[in-house]
């Protein structure tokens, strides 16, 4: 699957308060993700995209990029406006070093 074509935006440059989605699976959300985030896993997307804001951009975010650039031409392709986000967690997290929140008791060391 060519995902040059998939429009994307780098951490630093997603505008706060901008919807986001995250298409990763539970583990991985559990072990930390960006605060406000919301979880749908990228195998319950074609069924839960009526969570999905539809009047606004939705950036998807994963760990790499890999499955939030499949959920976002899904998305772009019924109608939404989403983008991917470039990097996924890892850049959020260790390249631009923005803030996770985590659902268990220890941050993560490795997304």
């Amino acid at each position: 699957m060519n995902f040059s074509d998939v429009p994307s935006v780098k951490p630093a440059d997603v505008p706060e308060g901008t919807a986001i989605v995250d298409v990763r699976e539970d583990d991985e959300w559990q072990a930390g993700h960006i605060e406000g985030a919301q979880h749908i896993p990228l195998g319950q997307l074609m069924e839960r995209y009526g969570e999905v804001p539809i009047d606004d951009e939705v950036v998807v975010v994963c760990r790499s990029g890999g499955r939030s650039a499949r959920a976002v031409q899904w998305l772009n392709a019924n109608g939404f406006d989403a983008v991917n986000l470039s990097g996924g967690m890892g850049a959020w997290s260790l390249d631009c070093e923005l803030p996770i929140v985590s659902d268990g008791e220890n941050e993560p060391t490795v997304l």
